[in-house]
């Protein structure tokens, strides 16, 4: 990936680093906010990434449009993700977000830029 890719990758981590503790984005919400809607992919993949930065990218608060924990793998334990999530009081059941829609933070609507 080149120069452009690590530009996304970082306002990817920019819009992350403000998901407040206790809420969750999704990948498309991220990647709609940043006027790419279809890259919700690469959101993925800057999130795979982001465990490598010096500045902590809190990529756990990131999951699917249905609210599943879809890159708990790219953590260093599976459970690792879900754990993180019901430190900050969001419950988990089945690698699923309970009651995902009272989560959801859409930088849409809550960065209004």
């Amino acid at each position: 990936m080149g120069k452009n890719s690590s530009d996304f990758f970082e306002m990817v981590y920019q819009v992350v680093r403000l998901i407040p503790k206790g809420r969750v984005s999704s990948y498309g919400a991220i990647a709609k906010y940043l006027g790419s809607a279809g890259s919700s992919r690469i959101v993925g993949y800057a999130m795979n990434a982001s465990h490598a930065q010096k500045e902590y990218v809190p990529a756990h608060r990131v999951v699917n449009r249905n609210g599943q924990l879809t890159g708990k793998h790219h953590f260093a334990d599976p459970h690792q993700m879900q754990d993180l999530l019901e430190k900050e009081g969001v419950k988990v059941k089945n690698d699923k977000i309970v009651d995902f829609e009272s989560h959801f933070w859409d930088p849409m609507t809550e960065l209004k830029i």
